[in-house]
């Protein structure tokens, strides 16, 4: 575990040794590597309660927690091919918690269930550019339909590995990439990639030395966007998401589409278990005066429920705050609406609910018929002068029904401020 004084001293050094390799250039090469550099210091403030209504185990999940995220991001030198390098500070520093609260998400915990006082790691990636097409080696944190990292915490869930994007050719935005290893929202050791188990829906516990993906996103025209993507986790499955994005205005407001499937096998050694699902799953809205309306649905098809790995998002409409509606055979739906206070005089205010259900749950061992339903709803302000610009405050609740998984109660508040450095 790094604690808060190695934290320091590693962060104190990142300025160090950019100036150290810009040294060892030119000052023509090294002049847009430092004047395109970007800094900047994220503070995450999360009070996390999770109440369980019924069942056996740990009854309440308590813990408050802050979170300190420095992004650093070098320009590229000059020339035909460009050089540089990023660098990602992340700690997170108990404000309370105790071991019959533990587990939130928010920090790591002790083998005797008490959570650590502080956690950190910094993460440096390497970046070379031609023309549109950057290569980077090292940390990242990929938002892609085949990977999402788990951001809702303290600090990101990063991954370590090699990731190649593109915009040489026409239009296309391609990315293509491999990721090795993970460290999750609330940890700083490297750890393996994993197979998410909710539910027990594959067998616990497999692993993988790897995850490959490629995707092509094309706007097709002003209003229509189609992509691609394929990736696979080592011997553990294969997935392939094709997505549809559509927007246009309509009457005095505008409609806008989010269409995708995800089509998922086993291979390899199968060290996950059978893995055979097809999700299909999409977002309707419709926008007009600071009103937003929107329709989810979302369909499990094959043998198992959907895959993905362990801590990441899965890229589903109906994943919420607390479940993702993912199991085997499931069929779910969700109405949404979005409020944004500015037309009503009070920018910055936003307010969001929604609901989801869903039923015909196929769950391991069990004969019953599956049904869940979550409730979530967001009150968001983001101050907009100065001396609180860039400060916002989220209050969040939601509440998680079941009929074969424990009934849950959630409300968080999370204060968040971002300081420009460069």
């Amino acid at each position: 575990m790094v604690n808060i004084l190695t934290f320091r001293i590693l962060i104190s050094a990142v300025p160090l040794a950019l100036a150290a390799t810009c040294a060892s250039w030119s000052p023509l090469a090294s002049a847009a590597f430092i004047e395109d550099s970007k800094a900047n210091l994220e503070l995450r403030n999360i009070y996390l309660n999770r109440d369980f209504r019924e069942g056996d185990g740990q009854s309440k999940r308590e813990e408050w927690a802050q979170g300190f995220l420095l992004q650093l991001q070098s320009g590229y030198t000059e020339g035909t091919v460009g050089f540089g390098v990023d660098a990602l500070g992340l700690l997170g520093v108990k404000l309370d918690s105790s071991p019959d609260r533990a587990n939130t998400g928010l920090l790591p915990v002790h083998d005797d269930g008490r959570a650590a006082d502080e956690f950190a790691h910094l993460g440096v990636t390497g970046k070379i550019r031609v023309s549109q097409t950057e290569l980077k080696i090292g940390t990242h944190i990929p938002v892609l339909p085949v990977i999402k990292p788990n951001n809702g915490r303290i600090i990101p869930q990063t991954f370590d590995g090699v990731m190649l994007t593109s915009r040489d050719i026409g239009n296309l935005a391609i990315t293509a990439g491999q990721l090795k290893e993970t460290k999750q929202r609330n940890s700083s050791n490297r750890e393996t990639l994993q197979l998410n188990n909710k539910n027990s829906r594959f067998v616990g516990g497999a692993e993988a030395d790897y995850f490959n993906l490629f995707g092509v996103e094309a706007p097709v025209t002003e209003t229509l966007k189609l992509s691609f993507f394929s990736s696979e986790l080592d011997n553990i499955y294969r997935q392939h998401f094709v997505g549809l994005n559509y927007a246009r205005p309509l009457g005095l407001g505008k409609v806008t589409a989010d269409i995708r499937l995800s089509v998922s096998d086993d291979y390899g050694r199968k060290v996950g278990g059978e893995v055979d699902n097809q999700a299909f799953n999409g977002m309707a809205f419709y926008a007009q005066a600071g009103h937003k309306f929107g329709l989810g649905w979302q369909r499990m098809h094959g043998d198992t429920g959907f895959a993905y790995i362990s801590g990441t998002d899965p890229y589903l409409v109906n994943f919420s705050q607390i479940n993702d509606f993912a199991n085997p055979g499931e069929r779910s739906w969700q109405a949404r609406y979005d409020y944004d206070f500015a037309n009503a005089g009070v920018p910055g205010l936003s307010f969001t609910t929604r609901y989801v259900r869903g039923s015909n749950a196929e769950i391991i061992n069990s004969t019953a018929n599956g049904k869940e339903w979550e409730r979530d709803s967001e009150l968001r302000y983001a101050f907009q002068s100065k001396p609180l610009k860039n400060l916002y405050v989220r209050l969040r609740n939601a509440s998680y029904r079941s009929n074969f998984a424990r009934d849950v109660d959630e409300f968080r508040v999370v204060i968040g401020y971002t300081l420009a450095l460069r």
